[in-house]
């Protein structure tokens, strides 16, 4: 089972701590080696999500590195809009990643594989991107492509004895162009523009959509989620980043989405960075995002089979969420020790509200809607449906 909203954020976590390990040094100038380990754990909406990862960095040369890393995620329990037809779930997700980096003057090469597998689900995604600085090192151009091939499947029996059903395949192309600007000495903007087309079998098998029944005497029935097998996103990101008289420094961004489904998102974010001597690092940070729902989706439809696409996945709903999240980063070996030339451990901790605008919380169907009224919760009427999430992250850096 695949829930996509919890592992896209701890994915989305992961894969931002990850990009900032390895970009730690400046452009044209390969990271020190490293070893690193990582630890998260995702907790809401019904969902325990727990991850354990390592990492290892070389470099041969100069200007050749080599990166590995494994990652294994696994999770428990069921999301709202999976309980009203499947019992909760265990499931284990494992994750290999190779990439090498090569530096030739201004430019950088990169190319990544990750194979990710699971009961149900298999994943595979070749990516390169080429990043060139210019004009004195003051601006910075970077191209990326990844294609990532899916194998989508069904657990139709139990989390000790499996018995899977695979539906089918899809297929996505990941394009992005980032441009990033020193403005004056305080001043860095960027600009990121990414296009992600996606093909083939999208629906998630474990959702089910929700249809008036006058025959059931529950008043609805449910029924299977029918998605187009097409699909393309578009969103461009501006950032900038001050840098206070302090050491400290402010960063803002905004990033416009849009789809074929007609999903328009729109996200804030703001953040602060405080050093302490040389031995700490605080940081803050609010996001704010909000979406409509997409055009085939419906909380409860009138009849089965009432359009040509339909859906009633959380994830297609109109919503918005909160997301509130403090970091501190600790040296604690600042002058190094043997062959390590440095060491870091760092916590992250993020709390997640989330708010959904057109759907409903379907454990309250039947339950009395206040004192002294006659009946339950009819469908469709229920209490709009908001839970809040905790994101754990800590993770330890050997520089050497």
């Amino acid at each position: 089972m695949r829930p996509e909203s919890a592992r896209r954020i701890l994915g989305r976590m992961a894969a931002l701590t990850a990009l900032l390990l390895v970009r730690a040094a400046g452009a044209d100038v390969l990271p020190d080696d490293r070893a690193d380990l990582f630890y998260s754990k995702y907790s809401g909406g019904g969902m325990d999500i727990t991850g354990e990862s390592v990492l290892v960095r070389k470099k041969f040369t100069e200007n050749f590195a080599v990166e590995g890393s494994y990652f294994i995620d696994k999770v428990s329990g069921a999301s709202i809009d999976v309980l009203s037809q499947a019992s909760q779930i265990k499931d284990e997700r494992k994750q290999k990643t190779a990439t090498v980096e090569f530096v030739h003057d201004k430019t950088t090469y990169t190319a990544a594989y990750i194979e990710s597998d699971e009961r149900d689900y298999r994943s595979n995604t070749t990516s390169f991107s080429l990043k060139q600085d210019m004009f004195g090192d003051l601006t910075t151009l970077s191209f990326a492509f990844a294609n990532t091939t899916d194998t989508v499947g069904e657990n139709n029996g139990t989390a000790n004895v499996p018995i899977v059903a695979w539906l089918g395949h899809a297929g996505s192309k990941s394009y992005d162009i980032d441009l990033s600007q020193i403005v004056t000495k305080n001043f860095i903007a960027g600009v990121n523009f990414n296009v992600i087309t996606d093909q083939g079998y999208l629906a998630n098998p474990y959702r089910s959509v929700r249809f008036l029944d006058p025959g059931n005497p529950k008043g609805y029935s449910l029924g299977s989620q029918v998605y187009p097998d097409t699909r393309t996103s578009t969103a461009v990101q501006i950032e900038g980043k001050y840098y206070l008289p302090y050491r400290a420094a402010v960063t803002g961004s905004y990033r416009y989405f849009r789809d074929t489904w007609s999903i328009v998102g729109n996200t804030y974010e703001l953040d602060y960075t405080h050093p302490i001597s040389n031995i700490w690092i605080l940081e803050g940070r609010f996001r704010y995002y909000k979406q409509n729902h997409a055009n085939f989706y419906s909380d409860l439809f009138a009849y089965a089979d009432e359009y040509r696409f339909e859906g009633r996945d959380q994830d297609l709903a109109a919503q918005d969420n909160y997301t509130i999240g403090a970091k501190a980063t600790y040296a604690f070996l600042p002058n190094g020790w043997k062959m390590f030339k440095r060491a870091t451990v760092t916590l992250d901790v993020s709390r997640v509200t989330f708010h959904y605008l057109d759907f409903t919380d379907i454990k309250y169907y039947g339950l009395q809607s206040s004192p002294g009224i006659i009946g339950g919760y009819q469908p469709g009427s229920e209490p709009l449906y908001q839970f809040n999430a905790t994101v754990f992250q800590i993770y330890m850096s050997m520089f050497f």
